[in-house]
């Protein structure tokens, strides 16, 4: 006896599935779904772990920033200065 009203029009018909009992349709739906997921969590972890805000970058005991950088800038001289 015909389950479907498709297999009583057309006995030789294939009987029809619903859309969840297909594996391709759970790949499409899966790789954005877990992209999401994935996105929430990177940006639930970049919340809670975040690093605290450093206001004054300067070291103490340091008078200045430019004094802070002299031996950067030292040095940048130095390979850029040619040899005699």
């Amino acid at each position: 006896m015909p389950t479907t009203r498709t297999q009583a029009l057309n006995p030789a018909a294939p009987e029809t599935l619903p859309w969840w009992r297909f594996g391709m349709v759970w790949l499409v739906i899966g790789g954005p779904a877990l992209v999401v997921v994935a996105a929430i969590a990177t940006a639930v972890i970049a919340v809670r772990g975040a690093d605290p805000v450093v206001r004054d970058a300067q070291a103490p005991g340091v008078p200045d920033q430019a004094q802070a950088q002299s031996p950067a800038v030292q040095a940048r001289n130095h390979a850029a200065t040619p040899s005699r």
